[in-house]
């Protein structure tokens, strides 16, 4: 178990604050904060050891959390909510754009909370633009990490045992006897840990779900399947059937059901368990896509066994162009989609921490090739075997050149009509621009979420985490993508995606005669205007956001009434 004593100070990162409200009158210069950080990060998930963090502590001044003041002009102040993501930029953004709407929409307050040394928040907080008033962010303080977290653990296991270490961190900052407490705790799928600190301090816990109402039917199912099925999921012979679902392939299942004999495994089950005891748990999606999931978690017979809390879906919270810190002119990509031609550029990405071995990187420069369509590429240096392996990596440029591990001549041949872009993109802005005939991408959900709130229609090629389900949904149910297929591989398991299929889906979504591709294309339309009015005034997912906010404003106002 981890070390639950109070650390002996606390340093936090603030961003956007007033000088009379910064959490340390000497704050450090950010390019020391990136190297520490940066340094910090990559030595604590690579040692096994239990590390002494002293010298973090000697690197910046301990100090105090800085309340929100209860009484504005003689009024009591709006609700303060405190939000916690776990690692990644994937976790780090939904939940951040949340703060953002709270703030912005509904005249909130909020407080981000950030892991210690998490390398992808420091360099996402290195672009933001302005804050609006009202939305902080602060850096829980280090705390002393007692749970080792072996070579070999996996991202749900890493994950989980960095937030487990900050619990007494947390409970301090939201403990403080000078603050009002918060209206409310949200954190992520990771952070059901944090529920025992909430109810401790009398604060409701809500969770923000960053993926389908899909895979949150299957979390809450979880418990009963690990008690039905024996041996192995992915050796069984019929689907795996949620109510409310499309049957699940075994092959499809998320990463923790691939082994469960992994560690991680383990702590899948232990935050399944736990999502019950949540408040309520916001839904980062829009009900008109997951509406049968929603009821079915609501109201089917086979789930009353398995108590479900408050379901708020509120999505798409995604980042816009204003929100993204990037003026256009920064970015020679999108100088470079002006060029083009409308709805002719096949954008390639796999997200924030999605990697490939240099053979599948040759497949699909082969692929984007042969193809002879217009590509933006958003390339990474090849790893290993983990798909996931820059999950915890920095989002800015890789400085190798891409030329070193494409096929020989590539980038000369593709000179005009391909852009490579190392490591990272202005997504938002390249999804939005009238260039862009389609997405090849992971099926990460906040992905999803960006491209059909622009209408681009997908081919998606899975990875890791629920990708998998993501790929049979948008395929199957939703009609907006075309999945890519692997060839198998011997001895069973995922194979390559070889040049063909990636030709395969590029003309498809970029060939005007293709009639497959105007199918997808013509869904992904239609979605785009639901997403609209899901967010308008008086939509689906403005009224839920809505009645959370009342249910914590309704909270504050009784406890000032009580002060």
């Amino acid at each position: 178990m981890p070390n639950t004593s109070s650390p002996s100070g606390s340093t936090f990162l603030f961003t956007d604050v007033s000088k009379e409200d910064r959490v340390c009158s000497r704050p450090a210069p950010l390019l020391f904060f990136l190297y520490i950080s940066d340094f910090w990060w990559r030595w604590r998930w690579s040692s096994p050891q239990t590390h002494s963090w002293s010298w973090v502590a000697q690197a910046r001044r301990p100090c105090s959390v800085p309340a929100f003041p209860a009484m504005e002009n003689g009024v009591h102040a709006p609700p303060h909510v405190a939000i916690l993501p776990s690692a990644g930029v994937g976790h780090i953004t939904p939940l951040l754009e949340f703060g953002r709407c709270l703030v912005s929409l509904h005249g909130l307050r909020a407080t981000v909370f950030l892991l210690p040394g998490d390398t992808s928040s420091a360099n996402l907080l290195s672009s933001l633009p302005p804050l609006p008033d009202g939305l902080r962010l602060l850096e829980l303080p280090s705390a002393e990490a007692t749970d080792p977290i072996p070579d070999d653990a996996l991202v749900e296991t890493r994950i989980s045992l960095a937030l487990r270490a900050s619990l007494p961190s947390l409970r301090d900052a939201l403990g403080d006897a000078s603050s009002p407490p918060p209206a409310a705790l949200v954190v992520d799928i990771f952070g059901t840990d944090f529920f025992d600190v909430a109810r401790d301090l009398h604060v409701p816990a809500y969770v923000f779900f960053t993926s389908s109402a899909a895979l949150l039917a299957l979390l809450l199912h979880s418990p009963a399947l690990d008690r039905e099925v024996t041996g192995e999921y992915v050796d069984l012979r019929e689907p795996i059937r949620v109510p409310g679902c499309l049957p699940i392939l075994p092959a499809d299942v998320v990463d923790p059901m691939l082994d469960r004999t992994n560690e991680r495994y383990r702590w899948y089950l232990h935050h399944c368990s736990r999502l019950p005891l949540a408040d309520g748990i916001l839904l980062n999606t829009v009900e008109e896509i997951d509406r049968r999931q929603i009821a079915a978690m609501r109201e089917d017979p086979a789930m009353a066994g398995l108590p479900t809390p408050p379901l708020y879906p509120v999505g798409p919270v995604i980042k816009s162009e204003s929100t993204t810190g990037h003026p256009k002119r920064q970015h020679e990509c999108l100088a470079w989609l002006d060029l083009q031609p409308p709805t002719s550029v096949l954008y390639v990405s796999f997200g924030s921490g999605g990697t490939h071995s240099a053979e599948q990187t040759s497949e699909l420069a082969w692929g984007l090739e042969l193809s002879g369509q217009r590509f933006l590429w958003v390339i990474r240096r090849p790893v290993g075997g983990d798909s996931a392996a820059a999950f915890f990596a920095s989002s800015k440029a890789d400085p190798d050149d891409p030329a070193a591990y494409l096929p020989e001549g590539f980038t000369k041949r593709t000179e005009g009509r391909g852009f490579l872009l190392p490591s990272w993109a202005p997504q938002v802005e390249i999804l939005g621009h009238p260039a862009v005939g389609g997405f090849l991408s992971h099926g990460g959900w906040n992905s999803t979420l960006e491209s059909l709130a622009r209408g681009v229609a997908m081919a998606v090629w899975p990875l890791y985490a629920e990708q998998r389900m993501n790929a049979a949904r948008l395929e199957e149910e939703l009609g907006v993508a075309v999945r890519v297929r692997r060839t198998e591989a011997a001895g069973g398991g995922g194979g390559l995606v070889r040049r063909e299929e990636v030709e395969r889906v590029a003309r498809l979504l970029l060939d005007e005669g293709c009639e497959e591709g105007k199918a997808v294309k013509s869904k992904a339309a239609e979605l785009r205007q639901c997403f609209a009015r899901a967010v308008e005034a008086g939509g689906s997912s403005y009224r839920s956001m809505a009645a959370a906010v009342g249910q914590w404003k309704g909270r504050a106002g009784a406890l000032s009434n009580v002060q």
